[in-house]
């Protein structure tokens, strides 16, 4: 995605390639993710089993897109039986933060928000 000269990033535009970014990072599945991998390092089973609630499939997926957006490092080892790690990439760590600040503010607000539900 290379910026062409005078090309100024606008997540309100239609055409702006950051609505993809920002689709991905703030889907259900890719918050949770990030999140998890806060903690360090993760095989895909026990961040399966920290993601509560996810699919093997849309976990997959949404590892796949995080990758492909540089957020996630996949590693795969070469040992029997083989394994793969996910980790958080600088740019994914950033991210991460972002994410928690919103998460953390949903859960100290969230009796207002049941409180408000009819």
């Amino acid at each position: 995605m290379n910026a062409e000269p005078g090309f100024a990033p606008n997540v309100l535009a239609a055409e702006c390639p950051s609505r993809q970014v920002l689709k991905h990072l703030t889907s259900q599945w890719g918050v949770l993710v990030l999140l998890a991998l806060q903690e360090g390092t993760l095989r895909f089973s026990a961040l399966r089993r920290r993601v509560g609630g996810v699919s093997e499939r849309m976990l997959a997926q949404t590892l796949q897109v995080l990758e492909g957006d540089g957020l996630i490092r996949r590693t795969a080892h070469q040992v029997v039986p083989p394994h793969v790690d996910y980790a958080l990439t600088p740019l994914g760590q950033e991210a991460a933060l972002r994410v928690a600040a919103l998460t953390g503010w949903i859960e100290e607000n969230l009796p207002a928000f049941l409180g408000t539900r009819t």
